[in-house]
């Protein structure tokens, strides 16, 4: 935040004469002589229209004529920042500090380009030295709290940016800086705290309510998180990451409609990309929109080919279309960008199992195992599979290992004594109906209808369907 150390000009009329006369004085060769005042009007009206080539000749004719003068050699720093010209704005700042060396103002410009340059230490120097003329300079107080950021030495730049809004509340940015500070340091109540300070200052600081957003999002209040997006939004209905980030709140609510309907907003704005489109398919999917879903997801492979995520996305969609070919092909592109993740082993394993695909099914199981060996679906799963394929050692194995993985599941304990049933150990399928029914004892007829030769004198328990062949798995 600069101090641009330009008094605003002089009075409209006083100013178009000054500049009508200033600029006719050049036409004819030479700048015609001006009292200093007047050229510091007319390098304000320059500056303050853009025209910042020209405010800087009046600058140098300004110190051209006042030799010893520091000021004008400040103003010209001021206006080589605003061009980008930053080797030469610290130049004209040291030719300053040469004749003022204790001017706050200008130690805190210095060290504001310093900063610029990535010369954040060297900053720090110069605003020191401002505090050290003036302890209630609120400006250098800032500007250490904004080195210190880039530093990523958060609390002392929580403490500097507390300082400055001690002395001025009303200060522009200081609030919002301490926000972010705050979310930085895991102070997520005094960083919406400081949101609120700063909106207070500024209502239409859409950053603010945007940044505020992100952290009540982080906290997860995602209804207050909405409104602070809309607010942002309301601003600035072209705030694409206002747009996105409500999605995202949305979707933690499980608005999935409202998400759409924010991402959908993103592409108003922008050409979109892939995380957007991801977020799209993921909305319709879960609206089983599935079509629409498979869309999106395939617009955001074509515009990152290498986002799993994506892929395993477009495979879930498609699966659930019955598009089996489709969907394995989604989940295999899925597999060789990222092989050791179960999830997409396990969506894969399902298809091929929806697609009657059991033996390959089996293998795809058998990975998600060696993957995550305490994966309790995925060896229910394989069980079942196992059985289903007449497998029946490996599949009783296999139950096993779920009631291992889960003991207390009573479901388990079910399917583990429909297995043991179904080859003929009744009295091993008694002892686990009995447990299942201990655990659960709300389905004990469902039991009994069953297996009546087995539950007659079962008082309590319940026993689920057992798999049948056809049967899809999601």
């Amino acid at each position: 935040m600069f101090d641009y150390e330009f008094d605003d000009p002089a009075g409209d009329d006083r100013t178009d004469e000054l500049v009508k006369a200033y600029e006719a004085s050049l036409c004819d060769g030479a700048a015609g002589f001006f009292a200093l005042d007047d050229l510091e009007h007319i390098a304000a009206y320059y500056f303050e229209v853009g025209r910042f080539e020209e405010a800087l000749r009046v600058v140098d004719d300004q110190i051209e004529r006042s030799a010893g003068a520091s000021d004008p050699w400040m103003r010209r720093g001021v206006l080589l920042n605003h061009m980008e010209r930053h080797e030469e704005a610290l130049r004209a700042y040291e030719q300053a500090l040469s004749l003022n060396p204790i001017d706050p103002e200008t130690l805190v410009n210095y060290g504001i380009t310093l900063d610029t340059l990535g010369r954040s230490e060297s900053a720090l120097v110069a605003f020191d030295r401002a505090l050290t003329v003036d302890p209630l300079a609120a400006d250098a107080l800032f500007n250490s709290g904004i080195a210190l950021e880039k530093l990523e030495r958060y609390d002392e730049a929580a403490l500097a940016l507390e300082r400055c809004a001690e002395i001025d509340e009303e200060h522009p940015e200081v609030w919002y800086e301490l926000g972010y500070c705050y979310d930085r340091l895991g102070r997520l109540d005094e960083s919406v705290r400081a949101y609120d300070q700063q909106i207070e200052v500024d209502p239409y600081a859409q950053n603010a309510w945007y940044n505020r957003g992100i952290v009540l999002n982080q906290v997860g209040k995602y209804d207050e998180a909405v409104q602070s997006y809309d607010f942002a939004v309301a601003i600035d209905d072209g705030f694409t990451s206002a747009w996105y980030n409500r999605g995202n709140a949305l979707a933690n609510l499980d608005d999935a409609r409202g998400a759409a309907e924010s991402y959908l907003k993103v592409l108003e704005h922008e050409d979109g990309d892939a995380s957007t489109f991801y977020n799209l398919g993921l909305a319709y999917d879960d609206l089983n929109e599935y079509e629409a879903a498979v869309d999106y997801f395939r617009r955001a492979v074509g515009d990152d080919p290498e986002y799993a995520d994506a892929w395993y996305g477009m495979g879930c969609a498609l699966d659930a279309q019955s598009l089996y070919a489709d969907a394995l092909a989604a989940f295999s592109q899925a597999i060789s960008l990222t092989p050791q993740e179960s999830e997409y082993w396990h969506a894969r394993a399902d298809t091929e199992y929806n697609a009657g695909q059991l033996a390959e099914a089996l293998r795809s199981y058998g990975r998600v195992i060696e993957l995550d060996a305490s994966n309790k679906e995925a060896w229910l799963d394989l069980a079942e599979t196992c059985l289903e394929m007449g497998l029946r050692t490996e599949a009783l194995e296999a139950f096993s290992q779920v009631i291992r993985l889960d003991p207390e599941s009573s479901e388990a304990h079910l399917r583990q004594a429909w297995a043991l049933a179904s080859v003929g150990q009744r009295e091993n399928a008694v002892r686990s109906f009995r447990r299942a029914a201990e655990l659960d004892p709300s389905r004990a007829d469902e039991i009994r209808r069953a297996y009546p030769d087995l539950m007659g004198d079962l008082r309590s328990g319940g026993f689920p369907r057992g798999p049948v062949s056809g049967d899809e798995r999601a």
